[in-house]
């Protein structure tokens, strides 16, 4: 056993094959190690279509409007696959797997940055477990809309329902690894969601008259915008989170995540794509940030919808707060079968309680396009960008030409100053929407 710089308690000998006995993996209470590339492909591409792609109409496409916003997401995902290839390149550097981003920055950089990339990775899992929680309420409000539209029930109550319901996945699910069958059923609801929204768009644009494609707003208020849309398009496509996925990755880990990652950019974009710019294309700048609010068509269809959105959503987040519970497993000892009584009860108080926090914000706060704008800047730029490039060249660095150094370089200054100027935007916007509504708003 030894002890590093960021390391969590230990460290053992990778299982496998003779060529990877040399490769020590730090001890966690989670299975790890254990699947297929096509397993970690299927969690990224559950990720990259999970319910917000929903919201990228509205999000991306109406402050960006058509040329900005087409060519940003392409652009997008170049420089993020570029980055997430630089982080699993990193995941086994000086002989260590480094199943957690913070155990990989605590090698490069020493204690400071472990805690340091720990704090910006909790706050980026958090605020996307709080849109999910958002999203998911909101899909179960345009179910119940569907059949009663009373006002009885506001989008509160139903972002507890949400929470409540996380909790029992998350209880039983005990961690990532142990998803599979769910990877499958979330793909499913995944391509429901997605056609359904997708046929209907596509009919209603058909239907509809000439839209109107222009961006919103005054000129103050278009800077502003288009800065946060900057940030959601980097939020669309990264997790945060890579190497923990990459953890249960069995050797070669690297191979097969490049392999995963390669499937997420290309097939694993697809249905993303095609939602986003047809859903664009039939409303204009009228669209919604959740576009199943947009469409019309048979109520039994939307509703199906709308409940697979939900249920995707449970799913998603759960991958999302997977590193949570890895850490308070490990830190607490949490090993075993999942069904003794004291992993069980552990389970239900210390991620009932996460996700109580979780609910309770994104009730308090459900501006879903102000949340993923404020997690892209103050997280998703940081960890994606700025740290992959600038440990991917300290690790690096005596290896590389100096033409690849400065183009490193040019994207650590760049990303930083685009996290500063999206953070600024973002939390003006939720100022601007928190003057709009009241607290638990009934969106």
């Amino acid at each position: 056993m030894t002890m590093e710089a960021g390391g969590e308690v230990g460290s053992r000998k990778a299982d496998g094959d003779e060529h990877f006995e040399g490769v020590e993996i730090p001890e966690t209470a989670h299975l790890i190690s254990r699947d297929s590339w096509a397993q970690a492909a299927f969690v990224l591409t559950t990720s990259v279509n999970s319910v917000f792609v929903l919201g990228y109409s509205g999000t991306i496409m109406v402050p960006l409007g058509w040329v900005p916003g087409v060519l940003g997401l392409i652009a997008a995902a170049a420089i993020s696959l570029n980055a997430n290839v630089l982080i699993a390149k990193l995941h086994e550097f000086g002989g260590k797997r480094h199943i957690r981003y913070r155990d990989l920055a605590g090698h490069i950089y020493g204690r400071k940055a472990y805690s340091l990339t720990w704090g910006l990775q909790y706050v980026n899992l958090f605020m996307i477990n709080t849109g999910f929680i958002i999203l998911a309420g909101e899909a179960l409000k345009a179910v119940y809309v569907l059949f009663r539209d009373d006002h009885v029930m506001k989008l509160p109550y139903f972002i507890a329902i949400t929470g409540f319901v996380c909790a029992l996945f998350a209880i039983g699910i005990p961690y990532l690894s142990a998803l599979r069958v769910w990877l499958g059923v979330s793909t499913v609801l995944s391509l429901v969601y997605i056609v359904t929204a997708f046929v209907l768009a596509l009919r209603d644009g058909l239907n509809s008259p000439a839209r109107d494609y222009s961006i919103p707003g005054d000129k103050t208020s278009k800077i502003f915008t288009t800065i946060g849309a900057t940030a959601n398009l980097v939020f669309a496509y990264n997790t945060g989170m890579l190497p923990e996925i990459q953890a249960t990755v069995r050797e070669p880990a690297v191979k097969n995540m490049l392999k995963a990652l390669y499937f997420q950019f290309t097939v694993g974009c697809l249905p993303m794509y095609a939602v986003t710019f047809v859903g664009y294309w039939a409303y204009g700048s009228s669209t919604s940030s959740y576009l199943l609010n947009s469409v019309s068509g048979p109520v039994w269809v939307k509703a199906l919808a709308n409940i697979s959105a939900f249920l995707q959503t449970v799913i998603s987040l759960h991958i999302f707060a997977s590193p949570m519970y890895e850490y308070m497993d490990t830190r607490f000892g949490i090993t075993g079968s999942p069904l003794k009584f004291k992993n069980l009860s552990f389970r239900i108080l210390v991620r009932g309680g996460y996700l109580t926090v979780n609910t309770l914000v994104a009730a308090l706060l459900p501006f879903l396009g102000d949340f993923e704008s404020l997690t892209g800047a103050i997280s998703t730029f940081p960890l994606t960008f700025i740290l992959a490039n600038h440990m991917y060249l300290m690790a690096k660095q005596n290896k590389m030409p100096s033409l690849q150094k400065s183009w490193h370089w040019l994207n650590v200054c760049f990303f930083g100053c685009m996290s500063v100027a999206a953070a600024i935007a973002a939390l003006r916007l939720i100022a601007v929407d928190s003057k709009t509504y009241n607290l638990f708003a009934d969106l």
